[in-house]
């Protein structure tokens, strides 16, 4: 039987280590064709050059997120180059943990700007290309910090992360009808360079003690390899992946 994730084409943000490198990897290996997007070029192009020498199918593409043309045209170039685009991973991100009396606006407005805006940039720039096609995939990465607030000093992460997540549903039931598919992932403590977002040193202390129990980065590379993998009628929805060792 053909593995469902063959051929597709996929973009993933984010996709110069953790979570995202961890997505491409697994994906490129069941034979899916990655667009593997980042701000990092070097690091990025280690990935696809690793990828390639596995016998995978990758193309990379510097990008920030906080810009919108920069995210319409990492989409404009995967389907210019594979002509179809089945699945957007909106996975970058930025954990910045401080109480918010140290006042770090200009660590706020990064969250803000990487985690929300980020997402919908990529959201703007997909849809259209899956509305034409009659298909498609969102996966939008949150965490369990959106769930529950993670305290102290998570408030507004945990805000942008609850944004994704009420962005995703909204998405979901805005495209149940067109045959587009959402997921949301929400990652528990993952060994990602995720925890050295902030500048705070005692929170970066505190974040550092909760993941010494953090699992593989292939945790959620498999988790979006089981959403992917459905059938076109069966949506998952939300998945949560936590250690087994995780509290909160």
């Amino acid at each position: 039987m053909a593995d469902p994730i063959a051929g597709k084409v996929v973009v993933i943000t984010g996709g110069s280590s953790g979570l995202g490198e961890a997505a491409a990897h697994c994906l490129a290996a069941r034979g899916a064709k990655v667009v593997v997007a980042a701000r990092r070029k070097d690091k990025l192009e280690g990935v696809v050059g690793s990828i390639k020498s596995a016998g995978g199918e990758a193309r990379p593409f510097v990008v920030d997120v906080t810009s919108k043309d920069e995210v319409g045209a990492l989409i404009a170039e995967a389907i210019s180059a594979y002509g179809r685009l089945d699945t957007m991973i909106n996975n970058a991100g930025l954990m910045a943990i401080a109480p918010m009396e140290e006042g770090l606006t200009g660590e706020w407005d990064r969250m803000i700007d990487i985690n929300i805006k980020g997402v919908l940039y990529g959201i703007a720039a997909a849809l259209p290309q899956f509305l034409k096609q009659g298909s498609g995939h969102f996966i939008n990465m949150s965490s369990v910090a959106g769930i529950k607030v993670f305290s102290p000093g998570g408030a507004v992460y945990s805000g942008t992360k609850f944004a994704v997540r009420a962005i995703s549903e909204g998405l979901r039931q805005e495209l149940a009808s067109r045959n587009i598919r959402v997921t949301t992932i929400e990652p528990g403590a993952i060994d990602t360079e995720l925890k050295y977002g902030t500048s705070d040193k005692a929170a970066r202390a505190a974040v550092e003690e909760v993941y010494k129990t953090s699992i593989g980065s292939d945790s959620i590379a498999r988790a979006i390899a089981f959403a992917m993998e459905q059938p076109p009628d069966v949506d998952v929805n939300e998945i949560v992946v936590r250690p087994t060792a995780q509290v909160f």
